[in-house]
């Protein structure tokens, strides 16, 4: 049985609405929460990498995560996915509160991920890069698989045929058979984004996908994730460290400093916000 949302996400709720009627903030439909994430500590030994974190997630949103190096956004990614497990807290996906899982598990569940540093298999094609995405969807046991025929056949085509229109939507055709390990930055941080689209998940989380880009290789991946978040309506949570991309396509951020949380709200909310402005978006002089 789901229960109901935590005070700080109903409270959530009411400031979001007052903001977006306010400032005319969001023309994407927004829905419910569909992650609440509740007093999440995380320690490695002695260290704490998160202390005391909630906030949440709403359904087609894009939710940013900023912060300084150091202060435990991609710790909190970890945790959301399954690689890294809370000693403190709970995290509710779609009102039903989530046991320790492995990430196989949680990539089921409809929550997929790119990384920091690319992790694609560097010998195999763009085609096949992105088809490991599919792997998740893909039931046929593996006698089927081996002999290539009747089931598994037709399991495969429908797989392939999924994975070309994502190659078409991120205007990859011309690499779709290159070894993504020849391919410039940019393009393989778009193959990675084509694997975790080809998971079809309903959260999508984003390290720090513009990272080492130039400000074209920028302009194209907000373009996408953009089209990703309004044509497929997938709920996008991401890392990013350049600010002008965040407050441009962000309807909520969410700051962390040191493992815990300073900020929380619109663009500029978190603009405005002094604990912010000192932590992390650098102290105004008169």
């Amino acid at each position: 049985m789901s229960l109901p949302p935590t005070a700080e996400a109903a409270e959530n709720d009411d400031a979001y609405a007052a903001a977006e009627e306010e400032h005319g903030l969001n023309p994407r439909q927004v829905g419910p929460v569909i992650m609440d994430i509740r007093n999440i500590t995380l320690r490695f030994g002695g260290v704490v990498a998160i202390k005391d974190i909630s906030f949440d997630v709403r359904e087609g949103e894009i939710r940013a995560i900023i912060g300084p190096n150091g202060a435990g956004k991609s710790s909190m990614l970890n945790v959301i996915n399954g690689f890294y497990h809370p000693q403190e807290g709970e995290i509710w996906f779609r009102g039903k509160k989530r046991g320790a899982m492995k990430p196989h598990e949680i990539a089921k569940q409809g929550i997929a991920r790119t990384f920091q540093n690319i992790a694609l298999f560097k010998g195999m094609t763009t085609l096949d890069n992105i088809m490991t995405g599919r792997l998740t969807k893909m039931h046929k046991n593996m006698f089927w698989q081996a002999l290539w025929s009747g089931p598994a056949e037709a399991e495969e085509i429908e797989h392939r045929e999924r994975v070309e229109k994502i190659i078409d939507f991120l205007e990859i055709q011309h690499i779709r058979k290159t070894p993504v390990g020849r391919l410039p930055y940019g393009l393989q941080k778009r193959v990675e984004l084509g694997r975790a689209l080809a998971a079809e998940p309903q959260l999508l989380l984003l390290d720090e996908p513009m990272a080492g880009m130039n400000v074209e290789e920028k302009e194209d991946m907000c373009r996408f994730i953009l089209d990703v978040n309004e044509e497929f309506g997938t709920t996008i949570a991401l890392i990013e460290h350049d600010m002008g991309v965040v407050m441009d396509i962000a309807d909520r951020v969410v700051v962390l400093d040191y493992g815990r949380k300073i900020g929380d709200g619109t663009p500029d909310e978190v603009r405005k916000n002094q604990d912010v402005i000192d932590a992390y978006l650098g102290v105004a002089h008169d």
